[in-house]
């Protein structure tokens, strides 16, 4: 099945629309656009699917109440724009939907909240149980506490983690670019791709970024990382304009016809492994020698202190690190089983040189995922 036929017949599926999409600078939210977006959500619900919606523009649509003219660069007033912008955004939502008698529920999310395993967990947990009552739940970055978390593209990765969270079967991104390039969009010798079947055919490509403006925050960029990111984890994916919102929504075979298709690259990975390489905060580094390498990457087992030869980062038991290769390369990320403090004395060791209570394994099977083709 293509990914075209993939998405068209996605019976769980994510959408996500940008700030430029929804507002302008003179007039905060744009009525007709988010209607638009509204009533072709709507008509996927009525065709069957399950749909969540990840949407920014909380920032951009409390510039004009707040009698900003452009968007604020200091954090304070970015926050304080979220908190206006986040009522104005859920009001417009709700009164759009409601002429779809369709319920909405907002979830508002921090990089913490996928960061940490509890709170991931907690996500997707709400998530199920809003989309098993007839919701159609709304998210958003909680712009008005984040903190590093307002950064370029967050929306773009927070689409592709709650795709996954919720074992979405596809994933369309809106944008102001009607799809991915080979060159510069508004070159007359750029032509679109409509479709990328692997990660490899991006090395080719010139990654033509979105013309930035003063409203929104991510580019072409960050959007193929989210697809990429997705597609690795076997979700297929749509880069389309968000002025083709109906046509890429389009559930009648063979699927949407706009935009550029991101072809499932990878199997599915459980929720765990999908945090623990795409969202967890590594909180150090543990250097392994190329035996290490090879029992982790090709016979997936377990890390043990034998083949670790040095240590970084301040971390206990529990927190995540990334594993190193001897060229300096990241070749797996996993959950540690000690204290930083505790490893110094036990590298290198082997298991029966060991007390007894130090010979489990540093990083178990179960708690790592590698970094590289898989």
């Amino acid at each position: 099945m293509t990914p075209r036929a993939q998405l068209g017949a996605a019976r769980r599926i994510v959408v996500k629309v940008g700030s430029s999409s929804l507002t302008s600078l003179n007039g905060g939210l744009d009525p007709l656009r988010l209607q638009a977006l509204v009533d072709a959500l709507a008509a996927r619900r009525t065709a069957g699917s399950q749909v969540v919606l990840v949407s920014s523009g909380a920032i951009a649509a409390g510039l004009a109440p707040l009698g900003l003219t452009r968007r604020p660069r200091d954090l304070a007033t970015q926050q304080a724009a979220a908190a206006v912008g986040q009522l104005q955004l859920a009001q417009a939502y709700a009164a759009a939907f409601g002429r779809h008698e369709l319920p909405i529920g907002q979830v508002l999310l921090t990089a913490d909240d996928m960061i940490r395993r509890a709170h991931y967990r907690n996500a997707q947990r709400t998530l199920e149980r809003l989309l098993g009552l007839g919701v159609l739940p709304v998210v958003n970055e909680n712009d008005t506490v984040a903190t590093d978390e307002i950064r370029v593209g967050d929306n773009d990765r927070l689409a592709a983690l709650v795709a996954h969270l919720i074992g979405a079967d596809g994933l369309v991104l809106l944008s102001d670019v009607d799809g991915l390039y080979d060159g510069d969009p508004r070159l007359p010798t750029s032509h679109l791709l409509p479709e990328v079947e692997a990660p490899a055919d991006l090395e080719a490509v010139q990654v033509a970024r979105a013309r930035a403006d003063a409203l929104g925050t991510g580019g072409m960029a960050t959007k193929i990382t989210a697809a990429a990111m997705a597609a690795a984890a076997g979700i297929p994916v749509l880069l389309a304009a968000a002025e083709d919102v109906s046509s890429a929504l389009d559930a009648a075979e063979p699927g949407p016809k706009v935009g550029t298709a991101f072809r499932p690259s990878g199997r599915r990975m459980s929720a765990r492994r999908f945090w623990l390489r795409h969202a967890a905060d590594v909180r150090g580094t543990l250097d392994l020698d190329a035996g290490a390498v090879a029992a982790v990457i090709e016979r997936r087992r377990s890390l043990l202190a034998a083949g670790i030869h040095g240590v970084s980062g301040e971390f206990v038991a529990g927190d995540v690190v990334d594993l190193v290769g001897p060229h300096g390369a990241v070749v797996a990320r996993g959950v540690v089983a000690f204290d930083a403090a505790e490893l110094p004395s036990l590298i290198g060791r082997r298991s029966r040189d060991l007390a007894p209570e130090q010979r489990r394994e540093v990083v178990h099977a179960d708690d790592l995922v590698p970094m590289r083709g898989a």
